[in-house]
C-alpha cells in the first residue's frame, strides 16, 4: 500500500473523530490549549491503537482467509464507508457535553476509532506495515481533532456532516480500488 493510500485512510478515519471535536469545540466556547490537547491526545492515541489491536487479530486469521482478502477489505470498508455517509445524511445533532475530562473524552475515543480496529484487520490482509501506519494514523488523527476543536469554536457544526460524507466516500474507493487490483490483476 502506498503512503498517499495510507494518508486518505488516515484522513478518512479522522473524520469521526474530527466531527466530535468540532461538536467538542462548540461546547468548549473559547477552547484552551489543553482543549485542543485533550481532543488530540484521546483521539490519535485510540485511532492509533484500534489498526494496531485489529491487524494484531488479523495477523492470526490471515491464513485462513488469504484466497478472499481483498473480498474481506473491500467489504469492510465499504461497510464503514457506508455507516459514515449514513451518518452524515440523517444530520442529526450530538450532544456531547462540554466536558473535556477523561470520563467524558474515553467514550468518545473508542466510538469514534472502532472503524480504525476493522481497518487494522484489512491491514493483516494487505501486507501494510503496521506501525508506521499507525503512526500515521494517530498524528493525523491528532492534528485533525485538534483542528476540529478551532473550527468547531469558530465555525459551529457546519462541517461536521461534510466531513463525515467526505470520509465516508474514501474508504469506499479506497475498498474498491483494492478489489479492483486483486480481481484484475490476478
Amino acid at each position: 500500500m502506498h503512503l498517499y493510500e495510507l494518508f486518505m485512510i488516515a484522513v478518512s478515519l479522522s473524520m469521526d473523530a474530527f466531527a466530535v471535536s468540532i461538536c467538542k469545540g462548540l461546547s468548549a466556547g473559547r477552547p484552551r490549549p489543553e482543549h485542543y490537547l485533550s481532543c488530540g491526545g484521546w483521539f490519535g492515541s485510540f485511532q492509533a491503537l484500534m489498526p494496531l489491536l485489529g491487524w494484531l487479530l488479523g495477523m492470526r486469521f490471515q491464513h485462513f482467509i488469504v484466497s478472499v482478502d481483498h473480498w474481506v477489505a473491500f467489504i469492510l470498508l465499504g461497510m464503514i464507508g457506508l455507516n459514515m455517509i449514513k451518518e452524515a445524511r440523517s444530520g442529526g445533532a450530538e450532544e456531547l457535553g462540554t466536558s473535556f475530562s477523561p470520563r467524558s473524552m474515553l467514550p468518545l475515543a473508542v466510538a469514534t476509532s472502532v472503524d480504525a480496529l476493522a481497518v487494522g484487520i484489512t491491514f493483516a490482509f494487505l501486507q501494510v506495515e503496521i506501525l508506521p501506519a499507525v503512526l500515521l494514523i494517530g498524528a493525523t488523527t491528532f492534528t485533525l481533532s485538534a483542528a476540529g476543536v478551532r473550527v468547531g469554536s469558530v465555525f459551529g457544526g457546519r462541517f461536521k456532516s461534510k466531513a463525515e460524507l467526505l470520509g465516508g466516500l474514501i474508504l469506499m474507493g479506497i475498498g474498491t480500488k483494492i478489489l479492483l487490483e486483486h480481481t484484475l490483476l490476478a
